[in-house]
């Protein structure tokens, strides 16, 4: 395998350094304000909420323990989302501009220099076209053996940026699962003050059940975009590899015209 298709791994991996670096900040800053937070301003607060006038940190503070991975999986959908965007690309896929180089040079029968295009040209239509000429023996032509080369690259080169792909059909499944989980806590917590202190206790009663509701509406927020975006990038790649097989058939079709006629 060729080290061509890990070219924008750094741009993931900042992305992601990125994502750690925004929680730890995120989870610091509030720790330091909720321990700030004097009593009166706990008040205004409790004033606010009761008025229904809450800002997204409120929120977010109300929303207990689930919202920390919700905010994780959610940085990382956006990482996933600009690295498929800047990966799944027709042109870095399928390196349209030496397509034509290398048909030329096989109508030659100059494999060599096909070799070398696609060396030069790393890519997984180049890579897949060049585990093919490696078992190109032009005096004793065998046809099957190419085939069998392209079709064993394609399943090496193809399957690798799908893998990224599915990693957003993993956070769409795993972010209402939170949520829900989060909910189920708050529920519980709701539950246990009305067996301790009776539904006399209301403000301690809607906390709670603020709390359900907040992680469950989170998890969604953060699962549609990312089960979207996961169909929108297969649906994507699905015509990209359509194109590969395309032109690797082709270019098989062109040399073994090319050997006949020679």
């Amino acid at each position: 395998m060729k080290l061509s298709k890990f070219r924008l791994l750094p741009s993931f991996a900042a992305l992601v350094l990125f994502a750690v670096v925004t929680q730890w900040t995120m989870t610091t800053s509030l720790s330091a304000q909720t321990k700030e937070t004097s009593v009166e301003s706990v008040e205004t607060a409790e004033e606010a909420a009761a008025a229904g006038d809450q800002s997204l940190i409120d929120m977010y503070q109300n929303g207990g323990w689930a919202m920390y991975p919700l905010t994780l999986l959610s940085i990382s959908a956006f990482g996933l989302i600009v690295y498929n965007f800047m990966a799944i690309n027709p042109n870095q896929i399928l390196q349209p501009s030496v397509l034509p180089e290398i048909d030329t040079a096989l109508q030659a029968l100059d494999i060599e220099k096909a070799r070398f295009i696609c060396d030069e040209n790393p890519a997984p239509s180049t890579n897949i076209i060049h585990a093919g000429l490696v078992r190109v023996d032009t005096n004793r032509y065998n046809p099957e053996q190419v085939k069998e080369a392209v079709e064993e690259a394609s399943a090496e080169e193809l399957a690798s940026p799908f893998i990224l792909i599915n990693y957003l059909s993993v956070i769409g499944s795993l972010a209402p699962m939170v949520g829900l989980l989060g909910t189920v806590s708050g529920m519980v917590k709701a539950f246990n003050v009305i067996g301790s202190e009776g539904a006399a206790n209301a403000q301690a009663l809607a906390g709670n059940i603020s709390e359900a509701l907040i992680t469950t509406a989170s998890g969604m927020i953060v699962g549609i975009p990312a089960m979207f975006f996961f169909f929108f990038f297969k649906n994507k790649y699905g015509k990209i590899t359509s194109r590969v097989a395309r032109v690797v058939g082709d270019l098989q079709f062109t040399l073994s015209t090319a050997i006949s006629n020679r």
